[in-house]
């Protein structure tokens, strides 16, 4: 029996949607925990402190600190290898193929932030918050494609993994100009130092994967203290990772990046995201009214999510075919476009990663929680409405040719 549950569990986790839908398990859980009787030790839960001290060295932090700097730095560092394997050898190596996932994700990020900055004008101690709904979580906008089957071409899902990966990246470099706090050079200067050093490695053809791992240890903890968010520790570790596999390596070794990406994929999607979920999305929904949906912070985020991303990737899109400098991928056609701009509302993950920075306040974190879910569920719902409208399309531009599963399966 217990191989047989083995056996399904097993068979779930190799499924395109499940890490999808376990984000979305996770998220639910959260929220149905902090509003029930356990909700006290929801929140117990999440403050439990936790201390590691090496001589005068010390780190204590709270649980939900450890997630959102230590688990969220290994997502990174997994978003750090996705962005340069693209830029490398993928579907951002060549301008043709950028332009349009490049130009999509521009409007994807700057529509959904004119529009929370427009609804919070009034309202300036909101403003810190206006890159929030400017992310896209990967997980759970491809789990969703992949539920959608047959309607969904493969080229499709390749666009939105690109315009994810350039959204994780416009974010990346966001939290490191906006969501800094005042910064310690001495230990900026050590998390330098370390980063040069795996450079050097890289370019001596260094391929052990463990110098790079424990130097790279060394620079997230010279970021943390340094004041520079640590989660941007993983993306610096991930740039200087080989891709090449040693000479005279076994014909299945992929080289260093793959197959760190490849170990690393099935933790960040079934542990990391998933714990980070259930320690950010629990929103208490205790004397919400219709009115606190309404009030500017909640509501720029939520708005800024469906209508900013829709109109911002569709209307990018359209006008770059319109003049000629780039083209649909084939088998994709305007109403696939419409219905990946609204996934790409789904902001999740990276918008309440950015909310975290952005407020401390607990009434402003509720409702950066309360804008993302309300902004990220009828984004989902309306990419599916759109989406489902689309007939079954053929085998080829299903992707059954070889190597389209490779390329389906590049994110999650």
């Amino acid at each position: 029996m217990a191989q047989g549950l083995w056996g399904r569990v097993e068979r779930f986790a190799g499924q395109e949607a499940a890490p999808g839908i376990t984000l979305m398990i996770a998220a639910l859980l959260a929220l149905i925990v902090n509003n029930s009787p356990l909700s006290p030790f929801y929140s117990a839960f999440l403050s439990v402190p936790i201390e590691v001290k090496i001589g005068a060295l010390e780190i204590a932090k709270p649980l939900l600190l450890w997630v959102n700097d230590g688990l969220m730095a290994i997502f990174f560092f997994l978003v750090g290898l996705e962005i340069k394997r693209e830029v490398v050898e993928g579907e951002l190596s060549s301008l043709d193929r950028a332009i349009l996932p490049v130009v999509a994700a521009i409007g994807g990020i700057t529509l959904p932030a004119l529009v929370f900055v427009m609804i919070n004008l009034g309202t300036p101690v909101n403003l810190d918050g206006w890159a929030i709904p400017a992310a896209t979580d990967i997980a759970f906008a491809l789990g969703i494609l992949a539920l959608l089957g047959s309607r969904v071409p493969v080229a499709l899902k390749i666009l939105l993994l690109a315009i994810a990966i350039i959204d994780d990246l416009a974010a990346i470099v966001i939290i490191a100009l906006f969501y800094t706090a005042d910064l310690s050079v001495i230990s900026l200067l050590i998390g330098l130092g370390g980063f040069a050093l795996l450079l050097l490695f890289n370019m001596m053809g260094v391929t052990r994967t463990a110098p790079y791992l424990l130097i790279g240890l060394v620079i997230w903890v010279a970021v943390l203290k340094s004041g520079v968010h640590a989660t941007l520790a993983g993306v610096m570790i991930a740039l200087t990772i080989p891709m090449g596999a040693p000479k005279g390596a076994p014909q299945d070794d992929h080289g260093p990046l793959l197959n760190m990406e490849h170990g690393l994929k099935p933790w960040v999607a079934f542990l990391v995201l998933p714990l980070f979920a259930f320690a950010n999305a629990g929103v208490s929904l205790a004397g919400i009214s219709f009115a606190d949906l309404l009030a500017p912070l909640p509501l720029g985020i939520a708005l800024g999510l469906f209508i900013g991303k829709q109109v911002g990737v569709f209307s990018f899109v359209w006008l770059l075919v319109k003049f000629g400098l780039g083209r649909l991928p084939q088998g994709v056609n305007w109403l696939h476009i419409y219905g990946v701009a609204c996934l790409t509302g789904i902001g999740f993950t990276m918008s309440l990663f950015i909310g975290s920075l952005a407020f401390a306040d607990p009434a402003q974190m509720d409702a950066v929680r309360l804008g993302v879910l309300l902004g990220s569920i009828t984004s989902a719902i309306m990419g599916i409405i759109v989406l489902r409208l689309q007939g079954p399309v053929s085998a080829t531009d299903q992707g059954n040719g070889p190597g389209a599963a490779t390329k389906a399966h590049a994110g999650f």
